[in-house]
């Protein structure tokens, strides 16, 4: 694994912190071994740097109250959702408390007139859906694993609908956020837009925590399309895959998913989902729209794949079909595990222009057999983003210090082809070492901005900047 680097302690102030709270959240504050490695580790290769105790609020009143307490003995603060995220976002360096938001978990207000909903943090994409089904609305972003709301807010989350849908910045209207000193704060009205002020509430998604913590949103709602069309197309090499998702999008199609998987990845799917797929790279695409739409968009697709060598071109409205194929792309990571035994799955993931696109996966993959990694390779390549799961064996120096020098050149080469060391994890602590390399002096600025915002630097210390 990697190391984490520890922050100082206020061993005094923790102590005093975790009696004052204790009296206050009785059982709902805790601090045994287990549960504390648990919300200081979840899916990351870094070393698990737990907090010194976990507390469960339920109210944004009672997240100000934890938060007034530690910024009065300067006490870290460390949010804390599902736990999905990859870089480190919830490790404690400099301990501290963690709050975990999931008992917040409560969909305040659907107003379906003005397709928005208000929720608390702890609610998960899966939860919402489930609630808004039978009034004809869905919420769009699907990063894969069942995350919190709050938590995809705060990493600035995507996933596969993200070509059409947008991101979680295009998605939040509005945000009730717990300042560094506790106060609550309301960054926006519910309106679809606005020219008041600065945008606080595009600052704080993606901000990880590190400039407030989220208690409620206020999200944009789409409509439950007429119809859902999927498609899968195979290709001779990933760079055909890649010019036909170019001339795709070059074309206007309005793709609401477009997923490549290379021959590796189609492999594990097959295996580990029972599926029967040519085994060389694949594309699975979605199209939402009337029936007339998306069968024509599913045709226009068919034709352009076909100039790249495209084959075995299968299209289906059938809902049972849709869902065993997008179930096969979410299972990936652990399908992925099956290739190699007893590895642990790093996953890493960079953006660039679609134009690079090619250029960059095919670079990726000649970088990962030349070093003798086993990195199968998946993508919402859509809008340019792909991830590289590096199987490895933990137990190896070598194979880690490998691991560690690819995810090194390849988020470097990125950020030279015009693009960003993250499309979608975050910055954490896994990627900060890149983020100078990528925005150079502006994050002289947003250190500006941390240290106005968060002057004790309490809120979720030792992420995204050097400080």
């Amino acid at each position: 694994m990697v190391q984490a680097t520890a922050l100082p302690r206020n061993e005094a102030g923790i102590a005093a912190a975790i009696g004052i709270l204790k009296q206050q959240f009785g059982d709902r504050l805790q601090t045994g071994e287990a549960i504390r490695e648990q919300h200081g580790h979840t899916t990351t290769w870094i070393t698990n740097q737990a907090p010194d105790a976990v507390v469960f609020p339920t109210s944004s009143a009672e997240v100000s109250e934890i938060v007034k307490c530690c910024a009065e003995y300067g006490v870290p603060v460390i949010p804390f959702g599902t736990g999905t995220s990859l870089e480190g976002h919830v490790n404690a360096p400099a301990g501290g408390i963690c709050v975990d938001m999931m008992r917040m978990d409560q969909i305040m207000s659907v107003q379906p007139e003005d397709l928005t909903v208000v929720v608390q943090p702890g609610v998960t994409r899966e939860q919402l859906n489930t609630h808004l089904r039978d009034q004809g609305l869905f919420f769009p972003i699907d990063p894969g694993a069942n995350a919190s709301l709050g938590g995809m807010t705060a990493t600035r989350a995507s996933g596969t609908n993200a070509v059409r849908y947008g991101t979680m910045k295009d998605n939040v209207l509005a945000l009730e956020v717990v300042m560094a000193d506790g106060e609550v704060i309301k960054t926006a009205q519910r309106a679809k837009k606005s020219s008041a002020g600065y945008d606080l509430t595009r600052l704080m998604i993606g901000s990880e925590g590190t400039l407030g913590l989220i208690t409620e949103i206020t999200l944009r709602l789409q409509g439950i399309p007429e119809a859902i069309r999927s498609a899968r197309c195979s290709f001779r090499s990933v760079d055909e895959a890649c010019r036909a998702v170019m001339m795709t999008i070059q074309y206007g199609i309005p793709v609401a998913r477009m997923e490549l998987l290379d021959e590796m990845s189609v492999k594990a799917a097959n295996s580990y989902s029972n599926l029967s797929l040519p085994e060389t790279p694949l594309l699975l695409l979605e199209f939402h729209g009337s029936d007339a739409g998306v069968l024509e968009q599913s045709e226009i697709f068919a034709s352009i794949a076909e100039e790249f060598g495209g084959f075995d071109l299968e299209a289906t409205s059938t809902a049972e079909e849709r869902n065993k194929l997008w179930q096969a792309r979410h299972d990936m990571y652990w399908a992925s595990l099956q290739i190699r035994p007893g590895a642990k799955g790093i996953s890493t993931d960079v953006c660039v222009p679609i134009s690079r696109l090619a250029e960059c996966v095919g670079a990726a993959r000649d970088k990962a057999e030349d070093m003798g990694l086993l990195a199968p390779m998946v993508g919402h390549v859509g809008d340019g983003n792909f991830h590289a799961l590096l199987l490895t064996d933990m137990e190896s120096e070598e194979e880690k210090q490998k691991a560690d020098a690819y995810i090194g050149w390849l988020n470097d080469m990125a950020i030279e082809m015009d693009g960003t060391c993250t499309g979608e994890h975050g910055i954490g602590q896994g990627k900060r070492p890149y983020l100078q390399k990528e925005l150079g002096a502006a994050t002289r600025y947003m250190a500006a901005i941390k240290a106005a915002l968060d002057p004790e630097n309490i809120l979720n210390p030792g992420k995204i900047l050097e400080m």
